[in-house]
């Protein structure tokens, strides 16, 4: 059996010195803390500072550019730590920086760089870094040498990066010297690659009618079109920057997995649950609590059980499609109980907020040009929570598919290796020949209508959150 390597990581900034050293991002000083976390939001005011400028740029990213996306966060530090700017060799995503430490090479990938930094692959043809772009939002010394800093040779997913492994990693690793490496992808663009290839009996197989959910502490929300589509507050159209030859977007919540536990660990009834379940997971012991008090109260499914208990659950502000980091979570239904029932009626009405936030993502695509859609498809953790993966289909009223093979992202950059190594013709032949099997979560009709309820009082918590905010500014 061959051995091949493809890295996928998080869309983290990583600072390098002249020499390849890591280079602080921290007031600090400390060179170990060289790496700035995708979700971190220090970049809040350059964020608003660029999408001021209103830049043809950020037709591409849904209208506003991100304060988690590269840019800002690269503003930041040329504003607040001029000399560790002065003292930048190198500049990568987190998944090139992998690349560049196997191999020596100093190529980027297309997934990386036209997702996350603003290079720009155009409706009529034109690729490339904005040289205009980078001059308007104070960034126009990245251009010398060539664009070196950030990148300037670009390479699609999957191509074999430089010679393979090097002397050096291949030694550390245990490998082969020359073992092929591919070209990166994003964490959840590969999870994208592992999903979009899954079959299922009776449920269209054409990547187009798929709306991918790579779910962990955030969730992103992945589509493919063979032309592209603009959707205010998604990110996209990104040509090939997931699928070869076809056009993404990506809509996202910041915060999913990650709100989840936070509900969870601090309401007052989960150390006494915890203190008494031994290994059972929490979630699952709320999710057969939540039957039973159905059953107690005579309702056919659990779902009717926050009727008067309403979240608006952007506790780290919207990503899509309102994209404004500065929203905040809400809670509307709140009583004194502190029991445990009350913890299992607020986790269930996140778990059904959070469902609302794909519909809401969902009916943007559609409205934007998204008329195929036909299933989502779920994987990471929460694919595993069965009240989860049914409420989305509820929600959205389409079949979910979760895939057989629980490690979808892995799976993303085991098609990229295959790719590099030759082992396919294409990425997309990979994608078709590995995608594997899965199983489909249905919607259930019964609640289908209380669900469009739900969904009306979900976007008028966004309306209402406007006006107190507005009155507030009077």
């Amino acid at each position: 059996m061959s051995i091949v390597e493809s890295f996928d990581a998080t869309c983290s900034l990583v600072a390098l010195d002249k020499s390849g050293n890591p280079l602080s991002v921290s007031p600090s000083g400390n060179d170990q803390q060289n790496v700035i976390l995708w979700l971190d939001h220090r970049a809040s005011e350059e964020t608003a500072q660029i999408n001021r400028l209103n830049h043809s740029v950020l037709k591409y990213v849904g209208g506003k550019i991100s304060l988690e996306m590269e840019t800002p966060k690269l503003l930041w530090l040329k504003k607040h730590l001029p000399s560790q700017w002065d003292k930048a060799g190198s500049f990568f995503d987190l998944p090139d920086f992998l690349t560049w430490k196997a191999t020596g090479s100093e190529s980027r990938s297309l997934c990386s760089l036209v997702c996350k930094w603003t290079y720009e692959i155009t409706t009529d043809g034109g690729q490339g870094w904005n040289l205009r772009y980078f001059q308007d939002v104070g960034l126009g010394d990245l251009q010398e040498n060539n664009w070196r800093k950030i990148g300037n040779v670009v390479l699609p997913p999957g191509t074999p990066v430089g010679e393979g492994l090097s002397a050096s990693a291949a030694s550390e690793l245990g490998l082969k010297v020359g073992t092929p490496v591919g070209t990166s992808i994003i964490d959840a663009h590969a999870g994208g690659l592992g999903l979009v290839g899954c079959r299922v009996s009776k449920i269209d197989s054409d990547f187009s009618t798929r709306l991918s959910l790579i779910c962990g502490t955030s969730t992103c929300h992945m589509a493919v079109s063979k032309v592209p589509i603009f959707t205010p507050g998604v990110w996209g159209p990104y040509y090939s920057a997931m699928v070869p030859g076809m056009w993404l977007n990506e809509g996202g919540q910041s915060a999913t997995g990650k709100l989840i536990d936070h509900v969870i660990d601090s309401h007052p009834a989960t150390p006494s649950i915890k203190g008494k379940i031994g290994e059972m997971h929490i979630q699952i012991y709320l999710s057969n609590l939540l039957k039973a008090m159905a059953k107690e109260a005579n309702l056919d499914n659990e779902a009717f059980l926050t009727g008067d208990l309403h979240v608006w659950p952007d506790f780290h502000g919207n990503r899509s499609p309102i994209a404004d980091p500065t929203l905040k979570g809400t809670i509307c239904g709140l009583t004194l109980a502190g029991d445990e029932k009350s913890l299992a009626l607020l986790y269930l009405a996140t778990v059904q907020a959070l469902s609302y936030g794909t519909r809401h993502i969902l009916d943007s695509l559609v409205q934007s040009g998204y008329l195929s859609i036909r299933s989502l498809l779920i994987c990471g953790g929460l694919s595993k929570n069965l009240l989860f993966t049914q409420t989305q289909a509820d929600v959205v009223n389409l079949p979910v598919i979760c895939p057989d093979e629980v490690e979808s992202v892995l799976l993303g950059s085991a098609i990229l290796g295959a790719s590099a190594a030759k082992h396919f013709p294409d990425v997309t032949t990979a994608i078709k020949s590995m995608g594997g099997q899965g199983k489909v979560v249905n919607p259930d009709p019964a609640v289908v209508d209380y669900h469009n309820k739900k969904y009306k009082v979900f976007l008028k918590m966004y309306d209402h959150q406007i006006q107190y905010k507005n009155i507030m500014k009077e």
